[in-house]
């Protein structure tokens, strides 16, 4: 029975090795005390969330240094191609963007960054290394993360290990995009998009835009697409190079382009000439393309000079705002090239 201490092999006998036991000195007792509540995940050094929880505070703590650095020194004036004049800031959060050539052409262009994520073992090509290379030189909080990690903050988008968080698009107004013609030398070239709410289409008039010589992008305040992480990853880093201005009224700021000498073109399926006949296009040239849905507004095609059409099969009924602006802008480069 339990307490027993007459049965058989209850107690060591004198002449043994170790001798009676006769206590052990409270270190059995110690040994049955609890550890306390088990600790939070973000609180186990080896745990994800623990490392993602430092990770987070040492971006935080880098950004901060960023903003001190940059309120004590003086603000370095950027290039006319990445901030026209008479910008105004948004108000909204920072935006992200992903991809390499995303990147590096916003570094080129200028663009503060206040961090860059780079994928842990990533395969460095050479816009990889001059990405790093830029991004030392201009002292950039550097934070090397896994794959997932990307993919959670890019929201899926294709990152190719590379991502840099950027502040809020800087607009710009009309006279900003007839002022950067101006210090060009070259007739107006600009594209007015009327009702285009998908920021990819954005992105891929802004690229457009680039390789066609376009001085700037114009779209409405209200029910269209800005210039969001989707719009720099599909322009392939035309945002940091070609200039967006916001309009409240479109039809006011076709009016105020009209006013600086520019014809305004719509580009509309019933239009009275194919865009390749344009016969302005040597001209200052303001090229307005609807939604693929609905088209040009009613008040906006009245405000057009021309409306000018892209003849297409039957078997097609019509082209997205991108692919439209994008055959648009390629002709009247070409007629003013032949020109």
């Amino acid at each position: 029975m339990a307490g027993n201490s007459q049965r058989r092999g209850a107690t060591r006998k004198a002449g043994s090795k170790k001798g009676a036991t006769i206590g052990s000195g409270g270190k059995n007792r110690r040994s049955l005390e609890g550890k306390g509540p088990t600790p939070k995940a973000e609180d186990r050094p080896y745990h994800v969330a623990a490392k993602r929880k430092a990770a987070k505070e040492r971006l935080d703590t880098a950004q901060q240094r960023g903003r001190g650095r940059a309120a004590s020194a003086p603000e370095k004036p950027r290039p006319a191609a990445a901030a026209p004049a008479r910008r105004r800031r948004e108000s909204t959060g920072g935006e992200i963007v992903a991809g390499r050539n995303s990147v590096v052409e916003a570094l080129r262009a200028g663009v503060p960054v206040a961090g860059l994520w780079v994928a842990h073992r990533i395969d460095a090509d050479e816009r990889v290394r001059e990405i790093l290379k830029i991004a030392s030189e201009r002292r950039v909080p550097l934070l090397e993360v896994t794959k997932p990690e990307l993919d959670r903050l890019t929201d899926g988008l294709v990152h190719q290990g590379v991502v840099v968080q950027v502040p809020p698009y800087d607009y710009t107004d009309v006279r900003g995009l007839v002022a950067r013609a101006q210090r060009s030398g070259q007739p107006a070239l600009v594209v007015a998009l009327d009702g285009v709410t998908d920021p990819r289409n954005l992105g891929a008039v802004l690229r457009s835009a680039g390789a066609f010589g376009a001085h700037g992008v114009l779209v409405p305040e209200r029910r269209a697409a800005g210039v969001t992480a989707a719009a720099w990853k599909v322009s392939a880093g035309a945002a940091a190079r070609v200039p967006v201005a916001r309009a409240t009224n479109l039809v006011r700021a076709l009016g105020e382009l009209r006013d600086a000498g520019c014809f305004v073109v719509g580009l509309d399926a019933g239009g009275s000439m194919p865009v390749s006949e344009l016969h302005l296009a040597t001209d200052p040239v303001v090229v307005v393309v609807g939604s693929e849905g609905k088209g040009l507004g009613r008040l906006v095609r009245e405000t057009c000079d021309v409306v000018a059409s892209i003849p297409i099969r039957s078997a097609v009924e019509s082209l997205n705002a991108g692919v439209a602006a994008g055959i648009g802008l390629y002709e009247v480069d070409r007629i003013r090239r032949q020109g």
